[in-house]
């Protein structure tokens, strides 16, 4: 007996119904249940048991099952795969399930990693690197963020898109040729430096803990920077220090100057031995050490992932300039054009430096011509050992050159009130005093002023 759509409308929970046929070809079955019939089709495995496939639950309308056309299709696709030799069709259909799920999910995986790489762009990647910078509190943050900006997303909106995968070193070289055709030499030495470090930072993220999520997330595997080829002519080191009678000659006009806070504001920077502006524009209140009679600035510069504290000494005239550069002091900075609000940039230094270094210009008072913030930390080191403060001394003044074994694991001492002698010894020089040219060993130190 055939199946039929009444037979099936009646059929009772545990009744069954088969196709009439051909049994050695498999059959169409159904079975009552107590939400409706349910289609099987029965076959003989290789085995010789039998087994009734699921198909699927019966419903005349076809929304939320099988017609009885639709089962009898399904069944006869069945039948013919059994006379082909698919004597094992339960087998055979979830290997077919198994497959078309592993190639779905291949699919899905392969769309997820276009995606990403998609995603993972050169603008992602500098964007993530200037955010690692920032978070471990290096000085040079700011500056790549506005090299970066200016010389990639904004000249090369499309490469700044582009998978950073895909970048190749000609588009790079590009990138590089504008900035030196512009006749900026050392910033496109800078940026080739930024362009390498952000691509080496990405590929170090996938091994480092340490290394920034966002980074880690690009999956760069290359870094096409590293093979540019150096900008010639970028990297030449200034030389300029000044003489005896130049640095006197500034001392004169800076401690002649309004107190604030021109004045107080580059006397602070000379009489703390020139340090770098950056670190200087750090400091708060939390950083002043009145016991030590110091303040404490913390040196990131270089591969540092934790800044090294380095201890300047100040002499009863930092002190002075420091209350005069905000003596009604609003903020926590302490080397401050805004009352302590925030910190003086590299800019208002350099640009009350410049009005000071046009004046002596002006007077004849420049053997050598203009200097920079830059030329007075080196005028500091060349003075000093012209008047033989020792090498370590210098070094441990202006924290350069600290980076090796022994300072970073074996050499303990603070060496403050060393390079106090030092300061000292500065200060005599800028006043031209006997101090000038006798050794420091054994010289009095001026009192504390708290």
């Amino acid at each position: 007996m055939g199946i039929t759509v009444r037979g099936l409308e009646s059929l009772k929970p545990g009744e069954w119904l088969t196709e009439s046929g051909n049994r050695n070809v498999g059959a169409l079955r159904a079975k009552g249940g107590p939400n409706g019939a349910r289609f099987y089709f029965r076959y003989r495995d290789s085995a010789g048991r039998y087994d009734d496939l699921p198909l699927g639950a019966f419903d005349a309308r076809g929304r939320d099952g099988l017609t009885l056309t639709e089962a009898k299709t399904r069944a006869g696709e069945l039948s013919r795969r059994y006379l082909g030799g698919e004597t094992d069709l339960r087998l055979a259909l979830e290997t077919e399930r198994r497959e078309t799920e592993l190639a779905l999910e291949a699919k899905a995986r392969a769309h997820e990693a276009a995606k990403a790489k998609r995603a993972a762009t050169l603008g992602a990647l500098l964007t993530a690197y200037v955010a690692q910078l920032e978070r471990d509190g290096k000085a040079s943050a700011k500056a790549v963020a506005r090299a970066v900006t200016r010389h990639v997303a904004e000249p090369w909106p499309s490469l700044w898109e582009k998978a950073a995968e895909e970048v190749t070193i000609e588009d790079l070289v590009a990138v590089l040729a504008r900035v030196v055709d512009g006749g900026k030499l050392t910033e496109a030495r800078k940026l080739r430096a930024y362009l390498s470090a952000a691509y080496q930072a990405a590929i170090r993220a996938r091994q480092d803990a340490r290394g920034l999520e966002a980074l880690r997330k690009l999956r760069i595997t290359r870094n096409p920077a590293r093979d540019l080829a150096t900008v010639d002519g970028g990297s030449k080191a200034r030389d300029r220090a000044l003489s005896v009678a130049e640095l006197q000659a500034y001392w004169r006009r800076i401690r002649a100057l309004p107190c604030r806070p021109a004045g107080a504001l580059l006397r602070f920077h000379l009489l703390t031995g020139a340090q770098r502006v950056e670190q200087l524009s750090r400091l708060t209140k939390d950083d002043l050490d009145r016991d030590a009679d110091a303040v404490c600035l913390r040196d990131a510069k270089g591969r540092r992932k934790v800044p090294r504290l380095h201890l300047v000494p100040l002499l009863p005239e930092a002190w002075d300039a420091l209350q005069a550069m905000a003596p009604g002091r609003v903020g926590p900075f302490l080397f401050s054009v805004t009352a302590g609000e925030t910190g003086a940039a590299y800019s208002s230094v350099l640009l009350r430096l410049r009005e000071v270094v046009a004046a002596m210009e002006k007077a004849g008072e420049l053997e050598r011509g203009p200097f920079t913030v830059g030329d007075l930390r080196r005028t500091v080191e060349t003075r000093l050992a012209a008047v033989g403060v020792s090498t370590e001394t210098r070094a441990q003044l202006q924290s350069h050159g600290l980076g090796g074994v022994q300072a970073r694991h074996y050499d303990r001492h603070d060496y403050l009130e060393d390079k106090r002698a030092a300061l000292v010894t500065l200060l005599g020089l800028c006043e031209a005093t006997p101090a000038t040219v006798t050794p420091i060993t054994g010289r009095k130190i001026p009192a504390r002023r708290r």
